[in-house]
């Protein structure tokens, strides 16, 4: 039964399937997203197009660095809208360059204090740079973490959570040290590689905070200002009686305006201009109530105009009422 199935052979070179148009990195995010491989750290909750441009994004800003696809997914995330290189995508991309002559980093401890460090030399140039970033500039900058439960805000729910403190800053401080020092010394002695890409928890950092929420409660007996409401389209006068066209105050109420014609109208028409489908547009024109308005306010002739402005908002909202 199975004489007919050709027989499987070794060999062969491995190649990275390489998009070469921006319909086919879509397809490939798609494919990505669609299999449950695409990281999240770069997707997060999104879902649908959404997660899949984070991808397409991660993929095209590996390829302006020479990275195939599913190794940018491995190297990239997206904060923010902005690409940014994990610490080892960023040594990674340097020595694909073919420009290192040598690269080191590392973590020193002097005085009990941590220090680390990035030394590096270009090939072409000779250049050579060495970076560090100690313990003390990590404390100055707000990144050092000693607390095992920390306070955060969860963005998703909208409010703050006590958790156990995931931070790398806390639990990997020598490799953060060394990292923060190599973002800082490759971007200087790299930047033709590099093109501005920032490490991930630079860019991290520096989304949080932009992202900074004022949370100190209210003073006791202060509120927040309310927006104005909307006026009210006015109900029908029935303090206002008329005799022979004549408006006449009712006298068993006071201070009853005379009925203006044209501000009904522009009030109307404002109204009516804010309504965002055909639902809303007949709703607003039965809170008016125009015909019976205009007729009780012998303004009976101007029923037709009050009913032209309704027309023209159809029309506006849907060509085919316009006739």
């Amino acid at each position: 039964m199975n004489s007919h199935v050709p027989a499987l052979s070794g060999g062969g070179n491995v190649l990275a399937i390489v998009p070469q148009t921006f319909e086919e990195t879509l397809r490939i995010a798609r494919a990505v997203c669609a299999s449950g491989l695409a990281p999240s750290a770069l997707i997060g909750k999104l879902e649908g197009d959404d997660a899949a441009a984070a991808v397409a994004v991660a993929i095209m800003s590996g390829a302006e660095l020479g990275l195939k696809p599913m190794v940018s997914l491995r190297s990239f995330t997206v904060i923010n809208g902005k690409p940014a290189l994990y610490g080892d995508g960023l040594i990674n991309v340097v020595r694909m360059s073919g420009k290192v002559a040598y690269l080191r980093t590392g973590c020193e401890d002097r005085n009990g204090k941590m220090v680390g460090f990035c030394e590096a030399k270009r090939l072409d140039t000779g250049e050579d740079k060495r970076v560090e970033f100690s313990q003390a500039d990590a404390e100055r900058a707000g990144l050092w973490q000693t607390k095992a439960v920390v306070t955060k805000w969860n963005k998703w729910d909208k409010k703050n959570e006590e958790k156990p403190n995931d931070s790398p800053w806390y639990r990997f401080p020598q490799r953060m040290l060394a990292w923060r020092a190599a973002g800082y010394c490759l971007r200087e002695l790299f930047g033709d590689v590099l093109g501005g890409i920032r490490d991930e928890f630079e860019v991290r950092e520096i989304a949080d905070a932009e992202e900074m929420r004022n949370i100190t409660p209210e003073p006791a007996g202060e509120s927040k200002p309310t927006p104005p409401k909307p006026p009210k389209p006015p109900a029908p006068p029935s303090a206002v009686k008329t005799i022979d066209a004549e408006p006449v105050k009712d006298t068993g109420e006071e201070g009853a305006a005379e009925f203006d014609l044209g501000a009904y109208l522009d009030e109307i028409e404002t109204a009516i201009a804010g309504a965002k489908d055909e639902a809303s547009v007949e709703e607003i024109w039965n809170d008016f109530d125009a015909p019976a308005t205009l007729e009780s306010e012998c303004h009976a002739d101007m029923i037709d105009a009050a009913l032209a402005i309704k027309t023209r908002r159809l029309a506006m909202l849907s060509p085919l009422n316009g006739g």
